[in-house]
């Protein structure tokens, strides 16, 4: 009778938690099975690894074996445990000492020839590897994204032949150096200065960029809604390390392969109008991200908004609020991050082409009114700032390109009302709440009279109060001022259209 112990991790949510491969060997008729709430995938490892280790020239035994994958209550799925499963047989039949399985954690998929194929979520594997001070062993392509925590110490294999020489000491797997520093920097071809006229647009972008607000822009086709909401991320500081790491291990959850190339860059996501509720904000059995999550620290772009489905729009308005999305299933749960900017466009009417100077929009007030009721009151509410985005005059077009502000321009703008944002307060302007919005947004009388104005002549909600209050508060930030004066509040009542027109 024999028994060795592999280590190895799942995947919930974006938590990597322990799970120990226990392999045991004992006489009796030919047997393999494998328990521990696994699911298909994962019981098809049998024949996975059992191809593998006979065209590795391994013996396989013709014993009863079975794999417990402790512990028993979690759920375990995909073809990661492939490879401990492996190792752990082998280790049982002593083909491989046991003795260097301690230190160190495996996972990977095995082909058939033995080779090893990449598998999702190493990121989160990765750095619970390194807190538990565990070496992970894992496939080529999955090696140098396990290296880009600090301290983990990763191993790149190939094939199954290449990790047992490894643990027989006879040729020791290579570490993977920390991979060359991504680019960090926007994308040249999406610059602000490529977008003709629209000051007023440039503006709300500059605004929502610094304080991390969600914005609607409405317009007809062809006036740049979607050429500006693409020039976003190039506004927004480089993300911090613990805020890559934690953007790149999202990704590593719905990738095999993670774009080292692009890791570091602010995400930006845009789902086509069709996108599900669960493609939103994530879900299904066994659940996954959505695009909220893929967004995090990003930009989410929604166009043609009022196309999307209601039911899934509504989903949004808690992620919103509290920047994270938890799904409760009957037997599992998950929670995701998804703190991310929300962009949204759409047009004034179905057509496109209301009040345009053409006359040729032949929408009736009820048509106009039933299309924007497409988009709830309480999600217009949560969204910060919604502009008006007008056509650009043919001269503004035909004028020769110069002396437009640069997205780095904007972005040293942005990157200094954030740090003033940060060092006062310690969080965005956008999350301030309660009595901290309270302290740090002090009105004075003429922009506190002012805001009553407004409150009294549009009817305004208690939450649209705040939120012209956290724009304001922006504005102030960008202008350099300690206090909120009246024309910061004039300001930011003007970044809400909605507000000044009926509802839909």
């Amino acid at each position: 009778m024999s028994l060795a112990v592999v280590f190895s991790r799942a995947q919930v949510g974006v938590q990597a938690p322990q799970v120990t491969v226990e392999v045991h060997l004992a006489n009796g008729l030919p047997r393999f099975s494998i328990v521990g709430l696994a699911e298909t995938a994962v019981k098809e490892s049998k024949d996975r690894v059992r191809a593998a280790l006979l065209t590795s020239r391994f013996e396989f035994p013709a014993r009863r074996i079975t794999v417990n994958l402790a512990p028993a209550d979690l759920p375990k799925e995909g073809g990661r445990f492939d490879l401990p499963i492996a190792v752990g047989i082998l280790a049982a039949s002593h083909q491989i000492p046991a003795d260097q399985l301690s230190g160190l954690e495996f996972l990977g998929e095995l082909a058939l020839t033995g080779g090893l194929r990449p598998v999702r979520g190493v990121l989160s594997a990765a750095i619970a590897c390194q807190r538990a001070r565990r070496g992970l062993i894992t496939a080529h392509d999955n090696a140098c994204e396990a290296a880009l925590i600090d301290g983990a110490r990763a191993f790149r294999a190939g094939h199954l032949l290449e990790v047992t020489a490894h643990l027989n000491g006879v040729s020791p797997l290579p570490q993977v150096d920390v991979p060359p520093h991504a680019s960090d920097a926007p994308l040249d071809h999406v610059d602000l200065s490529q977008v003709r006229g629209q000051a007023f647009a440039k503006r709300a972008l500059a605004v929502a960029a610094a304080g991390g607000h969600s914005l609607l822009m409405i317009g007809p086709p062809g006036t740049g809604k979607t050429m500006l909401a693409s020039r976003l991320p190039g506004l927004l500081p480089m993300l911090t390390d613990d805020e890559a790491i934690e953007t790149a291990a999202i990704h590593s959850l719905v990738h095999n392969r993670l774009d080292l190339a692009t890791w570091r860059r602010r995400p930006f996501r845009r789902p086509h109008h069709s996108a599900s509720g669960v493609a939103l904000v994530g879900g299904g059995s066994h659940p996954r991200p959505g695009e909220i999550s893929l967004a995090h620290n990003g930009v989410l772009f929604l166009d043609e908004l009022p196309e999307f489905d209601r039911r899934a729009l509504e989903l949004l308005r808690e992620p919103l609020e509290h920047g994270a999305i938890h799904i409760s299933r009957a037997a599992r749960q998950a929670e995701f991050p998804a703190r991310f900017q929300l962009v949204a466009a759409m047009n004034p009417c179905r057509c496109g082409w209301l009040s345009d100077a053409s006359g040729r929009c032949h929408c009736t007030a009820e048509q106009v009114q039933k299309y924007r009721a497409r988009v709830s009151g309480p999600l217009l509410d949560r969204i910060d700032m919604h502009i008006e985005v007008p056509p650009v005059p043919r001269d503004v077009l035909s004028k020769t390109r110069g002396g437009e502000e640069t997205s780095a321009m904007v972005r040293r703008r942005v990157a200094v009302a954030r740090t003033r944002q940060l060092q006062r307060q310690g969080v965005l302007n956008h999350d301030l709440e309660g009595d901290a919005l309270d302290r740090q947004s002090a009105l004075s009388h003429a922009s506190h009279a002012l805001l009553d104005q407004a409150m009294d002549r549009l009817q305004l909600s208690a939450r649209s109060y705040h939120r012209i209050i956290r724009l304001a508060r922006t504005i102030a930030d960008i202008a350099g001022c300690d206090a909120i004066e009246p024309a910061h509040i004039g300001e930011a009542v003007q970044l809400r259209c909605l507000d000044r027109s009926p509802r839909a």
